[in-house]
C-alpha cells in the first residue's frame, strides 16, 4: 500500500506500531502462560524443596501358611470317642480313699503322694472352671484340659466344680462327675480335695504323670 500523502503515512505508521505491539503482548503473554504451567508442574519441589528418591531395598514377600484343614467326621469322632472314655455310669466308689475328704490314687501311687498334695507341696500349674458348664460341656471341657495340660507338661493343676450351692436340692452334680471322669483318664495319678484357700469341696487337685507316659 502506498501513501498519497503525508497524512496516509502516519496512518500507515500508526498500523505498523499497533500490530508490533500487539504482536509484543501476544509474545508476553504466551511466555507468562509457559511460565505459570512451568510454576504448576514444579509445585510440589517449589514447596517441600529438593528431596532424593528412596533407594530401592531387596523385600521378602512371606505368605502365611494356611492351616491345615481338619476334616469334620474327624472332629466329630475324637468328641464321640471323649464321651465314650469317660462315662457318667463308672463306679468309682470302690477306688476312692475313704476318708474326711476323698481322695483317689492310681495303684501303685503312695499315700505319700495324696499327703503332699493335700499339704500343697506341689506348685499349682493351671486351672480349670467347670461353673455354670452343662454335663456335656463339663465333660468334653474337662478331657480337653487333662489333654491340654498333659501335652505342656504340667503335673499339678486344679480342676474347680463348684459346692453346688446354686443347683437344685444344694446337691453337688459335678463334683461326683468330675471324679469319676477323672479316675477314668489314665494320665490322672492322684488327686485330692482343695484346701480351704485353694476351693476347699468346691475343687480337686489333681496330679497328672510325666508328659512322657
Amino acid at each position: 500500500m502506498k501513501a498519497k500523502s503525508l497524512q496516509d503515512l502516519g496512518a500507515i505508521r500508526q498500523q505498523v506500531n499497533a500490530a508490533a505491539l500487539a504482536a509484543a503482548a501476544a509474545e508476553e503473554a504466551r511466555r507468562d502462560a509457559e511460565r505459570r504451567a512451568e510454576a504448576e508442574r514444579n509445585l510440589f519441589t517449589h514447596a517441600v524443596g529438593h528431596v532424593k528418591p528412596i533407594a530401592a531395598k531387596a523385600r521378602v514377600l512371606i505368605t502365611p501358611q494356611r492351616p491345615a484343614a481338619r476334616p469334620l467326621q474327624q472332629t466329630l469322632d475324637d468328641k464321640a470317642a471323649l464321651s465314650e472314655s469317660m462315662s457318667d455310669e463308672f463306679d468309682v466308689s470302690t477306688l476312692l480313699d475313704v476318708d474326711d475328704q476323698l481322695s483317689f490314687r492310681r495303684p501303685g501311687i503312695g499315700t505319700d503322694v495324696t499327703r503332699k498334695l493335700r499339704k500343697g507341696e506341689w506348685a499349682m500349674q493351671g486351672q480349670l472352671d467347670l461353673h455354670g458348664l452343662r454335663s456335656d460341656e463339663a465333660r468334653e471341657a474337662l478331657g480337653q484340659f487333662v489333654r491340654d495340660s498333659k501335652r505342656m507338661g504340667w503335673r499339678c493343676v486344679r480342676v474347680v466344680h463348684g459346692k453346688g450351692l446354686g443347683s437344685p436340692g444344694k446337691e453337688p452334680v459335678l463334683k461326683s462327675k468330675v471324679q469319676r471322669w477323672l479316675v477314668q483318664k489314665n494320665e490322672v495319678l492322684a488327686f485330692v480335695q482343695a484346701k480351704p484357700s485353694d476351693g476347699g469341696a468346691g475343687a480337686l487337685v489333681v496330679l497328672l504323670g510325666p508328659s512322657n507316659i
